[in-house]
């Protein structure tokens, strides 16, 4: 049976909102792929009754316990202390730990102190997952059948401690088959709307599998998922999911929009330049975050002020005057001379208003391929922040789907 999963993460700055907490959200995704499903996910502060209680809650059904932050040298990281308490343990010196620990200042010229000495300390119940890129070791706990592992927050830490260290250890214990998932990434409609064309789909479905929505601005994502013995079933519903919301669907599988472009570019060997006026950059930077863009994304422009579009790309004046700013004439115009500019097989733009009460609240969205050119005008109801973010994403689907069809490539 697959073992039932609490992640609690400790630490001030989560409650306080000054640190987002992507580690769990990490570790889920991870625990997902050994078959171990998450439960529950619990975000306590550095109080030792809050922690103590957040613990024996979670002990009271869970079989795997993941705890992650509180490991530091410094005062307010009391969890490696209190687990030791909890578990009935006492604090001794790891000489392993230890020598890391000197040797890592040593390297980098620095003193070492008693803090940082302290942080060979770890309770004598525990087994001690050795932390290469750290000073602060992780610790596994065992209860009877239950596994409590206590992992550092430093994100690039706590990552290594899992995949290095702990996720040996949960794959020999709970060798369990992992869930399967099928994805399809839609574009144009709402959640609700998508809903509406699935609402026979969803309620036919075979008994052990689901339909997830996981919507984001302007786009929704629809997960299949299922065990392994129905892999054939979840295979067949997948089929018929992909011709229900064809309309609308951009790709298929879990990738995201500036990884699905760069695929499709490099795997035809075309380029893209791009013009962002209002986005300020933002989609050159998304899709630079892919490691090898530069393979096809030949640079951008960021006309942001009116006077540039001319000045700076050459947009006519006459057509800024005759238009305005903010027009599939002047979207389309930023393409197309960037196009040229770059030398790109396509090129894609960005002009239009992003606040609230901004003339009409639109944006056009222009794309060019030689002497080929698109348009389109989208309103962005939301704050500033919100609005990028859709304009992001509605300009990425667009471009992809429109270089599919004028390549004539299969779906990747």
């Amino acid at each position: 049976m697959s073992p039932q999963c609490c992640i609690i993460t400790i630490g001030d700055e989560l409650l306080m909102g000054q640190t987002i907490d992507t580690n769990s959200a990490w570790l889920a995704a991870e625990l997902n792929a050994l078959g171990i499903r998450v439960r529950h996910r619990v975000a306590v502060g550095d109080v030792a009754d809050d922690i103590r209680e957040a613990l024996d809650t979670a002990l009271a059904w869970a079989n795997l316990v993941i705890i992650t932050g509180g490991l530091g040298p410094t005062a307010d990281d009391i969890t490696k202390p209190l687990l030791c308490e909890y578990f009935g343990g006492q604090l001794t010196e790891n000489t392993e730990v230890l020598n890391h620990v000197t040797d890592f200042f040593t390297r980098r010229g620095r003193p070492m102190l008693e803090r940082n000495r302290a942080q060979a300390m770890v309770p004598d119940v525990c087994d001690v997952l050795f932390n290469n890129v750290g000073t602060a070791p992780g610790m596994l706990f065992k209860k009877e059948n239950q596994l409590i592992a206590s992992l550092p927050g430093v994100p690039f830490e706590m990552k290594f401690l899992f995949s290095n260290r702990l996720f040996p250890i949960l794959k020999q214990q709970w060798p369990v088959a992992p869930l399967l998932h099928r994805h399809v990434l839609t574009a144009g409609e709402g959640e609700s709307f998508v809903a509406e064309r699935l609402v026979n789909f969803e309620a036919n479905l075979p008994t052990g599998i689901k339909l997830a929505y996981l919507p984001d601005l302007s786009l929704v994502k629809l997960r299949l998922s299922a065990e392994a013995h129905l892999e054939k079933e979840l295979d067949l519903a997948f089929i018929r999911l992909k011709e229900l919301v064809a309309p609308i669907l951009v790709y298929e599988g879990e990738k995201k929009p500036e990884k699905a472009l760069y695929e499709l570019f490099t795997v035809h060997g075309i380029t893209l330049s791009l013009a962002e006026s209002c986005t300020g950059g933002h989609i050159a930077a998304r899709l630079t975050e892919v490691k090898g863009a530069s393979t096809y994304f030949r640079g951008a422009y960021i006309p942001y002020a009116t006077d540039s579009k001319h000045q700076v790309v050459g947009v006519p004046q006459a057509i800024l005057d005759t238009h305005s700013a903010v027009s599939a004439e002047t979207a389309e115009a930023l393409a197309h001379l960037t196009q040229k500019r770059f030398e790109s097989t396509y090129a894609l733009s960005v002009t239009g208003y992003l606040e609230q009460g901004d003339h009409d609240n639109a944006v056009w969205i222009g794309l060019c391929k030689g002497d080929k050119r698109l348009s389109k005008k989208i309103v962005v109801p939301y704050d500033r922040e919100k609005n990028t973010q859709l304009v992001v994403n509605t300009a990425m689907t667009m471009l992809y789907k429109w270089v599919l069809l004028e390549e004539q490539a299969p779906t990747l």
